[in-house]
C-alpha cells in the first residue's frame, strides 16, 4: 500500500476534542494486555515454532544506566555511578544473548539492532566492544548496506572518537537526545548541552558515513514558550538531521519520581503546548520536512518517507521502521520482543532480571498470545498510523472475511470523525484527512476492543 502523503493541517478545535489520552500502538494489542500467564515455556516454543517462517531477526538491546537523572524521563533507567553494578548486567545480559541465540536458526540474519535505554553511550568503549562481540558471537548480523543498526545517544556522554568507535561497531544511525537548546530549559530539567557540542557530534556522524541522523525534542518543558522553541528550531533546521521526532512532554509526577522536581507552575499551559507544536509544525514543513505520523518528520530522501512512499512502513516497539518483516527479539531488563503471533517482556527490575539468568532461565516476566480478531485489528490500525488510509475491499479479500459486517460498529462510530472532518468514509476505502493526520492515535482508538475494559486512562500519554 503506498501512501499518498498530505499536508498537516492543524485544527485547534478538533485537536481539543480529540487528542485525549490514548496508546501509542507500538504494538497491537498494547502491553497493557500483557498477562504473568504467558510464562518462559510458551515463549521458547513460539520462538522454535517461528524458524519455520524463516523471518530475518530485529533486536532491541535496553542499556538501562544514566549518569545523571534528566527530570522529564519516564523511562525505565538507573541512574549510578557503581562500575559494578553495571558490570553484573552486562554479564547478565550477555548470558541473556547467548540463551536467546539457541532458540533461532543461525541462519536467520540479524537486519536490524537497536540500543536504547536508559543512555547506551554510557557504557564505555571496553563494555560496548564486548557487548557488540557477544551479538557477534551469537547471531548473524548483517553486514551489508540493508541492514539498520541504531543506537540512542546522549550529546553529553560521547565525543567525536565516540562517534567513530560506533561507526567501527557496526551502527550506522544514530538518535541524539536534544530535547531543547534553551539554556534556561535545560536547567529546569538537569539536561545541559550546546549547540556546537551536538553540531560538532552530528559533522563527525556524517564523515564517518552514518546512513541517518534523528534528533528527539520534547515540547511543554518548563519555562519554554514559542519565542524559545522556535530559536531551538532553528538551530534544529540549519543542522538539518535527516529524521525529527517532536514528542509532547506527559508530566506523571506521582508516577515518575524524577519529575517531582519540575515545578507545575514553570509548565507552559496548554494552550501554549498547542502554540509551540502548530510553530513546529510550520517550520518543519517550510524547511522540507515531511510528515510520517505521529510524532515524526523526515528529509524526503530519508528511508522512513521512502518507506511509506513504497509501502514498506512498519510501526513496532522501536517507533516507526523500514524492517517491519523481521521477529524481534528484546534484550536487556523491560524489553519487549514480539515473536510470530506472541508478544513478551522481560522483568523491568534489574534485580530479577539478573535473577533470573542467574537461577539458569530467560527473565521473561509477561505476555500475550495473539488471536484472529487482535490480528485483524493490528493490521487496520497499522495501515492507519503508518498509511494514513485503509482500502477496506482488498482488507476484506486478504483476510476472508465481510469488512463492513465484522466492523460494523466500529464504522458506525467512525462517523462523528467524519462528520467532523477527521478522515473520509465511502464504501471501500477509509481516509485520514490533513485535519486528522495529528490524530492518528484518536483514530486507531475505535479499532482497539480493549479499551473500553481499560479503567485508568491515566495510564497513557495525550496524543497532543
Amino acid at each position: 500500500m503506498a501512501a499518498k502523503t498530505s499536508p498537516v493541517c492543524f485544527d485547534e478545535e478538533l485537536i481539543t476534542r480529540y487528542g485525549g489520552r490514548g496508546p501509542r500502538y507500538t504494538s497491537y494489542p498494547t502491553a497493557m494486555q500483557f498477562s504473568e500467564s504467558f510464562a518462559v515455556d510458551d515463549y521458547c516454543q513460539h520462538a522454535h515454532d517461528s524458524n519455520a517462517s524463516g523471518k530475518p531477526l530485529s533486536l532491541y538491546v535496553h542499556i538501562p544506566f544514566c549518569n545523571t537523572l534528566c527530570y522529564y524521563c519516564a523511562c525505565n533507567k538507573i541512574v549510578t555511578r557503581n562500575t559494578a553494578r553495571i558490570q553484573t548486567y552486562l554479564h547478565s545480559l550477555d548470558e541473556e544473548i547467548r540463551q536467546q541465540s539457541e532458540l533461532f536458526d543461525r541462519g536467520r540474519v540479524v537486519r536490524q539492532l537497536h540500543f536504547g535505554g536508559g543512555t547506551p553511550t554510557y557504557l564505555g568503549e571496553k563494555q560496548l566492544c564486548g557487548l557488540m562481540d557477544s551479538l557477534h558471537d551469537a547471531f548473524s548480523l548483517e553486514q551489508g548496506d540493508d541492514r539498520e543498526f541504531s543506537i540512542e545517544v546522549d550529546p553529553r556522554s560521547v565525543d567525536q572518537e565516540s562517534i567513530s568507535l560506533l561507526s567501527q561497531l557496526g551502527f550506522n544511525r544514530l538518535s541524539l537526545g536534544i530535547q531543547d537548546f534553551d539554556p534556561r530549559v535545560q536547567i529546569a530539567v538537569n539536561r545541559i548541552q550546546s549547540v556546537d557540542d551536538v553540531q560538532s557530534l552530528l559533522g563527525r556522524a556524517r564523515e564517518k558515513g552514518f546512513r541517518s541522523v534523528s534528533f528527539d525534542l520534547i515540547y511543554g518543558l518548563p519555562h519554554q514558550t514559542v519565542e524559545s522553541f522556535d530559536r531551538t528550531l532553528s538551530s534544529v533546521i540549519e543542522m538539518r538531521p535527516d529524521r525529527l521526532a517532536i514528542y509532547n512532554y506527559a508530566h506523571l509526577p506521582q508516577r515518575f519520581k524524577g519529575q517531582r522536581m519540575i515545578k507545575d507552575s514553570q509548565l507552559p499551559s496548554p494552550q501554549v503546548k498547542l502554540e509551540i507544536l502548530h510553530h513546529t509544525i510550520d517550520r518543519l514543513s517550510d524547511a522540507g520536512y515531511e510528515y510520517v505520523g505521529m510524532d515524526h518528520f523526515a528529509l524526503p530522501d530519508d528511508d522512513l518517507v521512502i518507506a511509506r512512499n513504497n509501502g514498506t512502513l512498519q510501526r513496532n516497539f522501536q517507533g516507526y521502521s523500514t524492517h517491519g518483516n523481521c521477529d524481534l527479539v528484546g534484550l536487556g531488563a523491560s524489553a519487549i520482543g514480539s515473536i510470530g503471533n506472541a508478544y513478551s517482556q522481560n522483568s523491568p527490575s534489574t534485580i530479577e532480571y539478573e535473577a533470573m539468568l542467574g537461577a539458569g532461565r530467560l527473565p521473561v516476566k509477561r505476555g500475550l498470545v495473539v488471536n484472529h480478531d487482535d490480528r485483524l485489528r493490528a493490521q487496520i490500525i497499522q495501515a492507519l498510523m503508518c498509511y494514513d488510509e485503509l482500502n477496506m475491499a482488498a482488507f476484506s479479500e486478504r483476510n476472508d472475511i465481510d469488512f463492513c459486517h465484522y466492523f460494523a460498529d466500529e464504522l458506525r462510530r467512525l462517523i462523528p470523525l467524519e462528520r467532523h472532518g477527521l478522515l473520509e468514509l465511502d464504501a471501500d476505502r477509509i481516509v485520514i484527512t490533513s485535519k486528522g493526520r495529528l490524530l492518528l492515535r484518536s483514530i486507531a482508538m475505535v479499532f482497539d476492543r480493549y479499551l473500553a475494559k481499560e479503567q485508568d486512562g491515566s495510564r497513557f500519554s495525550k496524543a497532543i
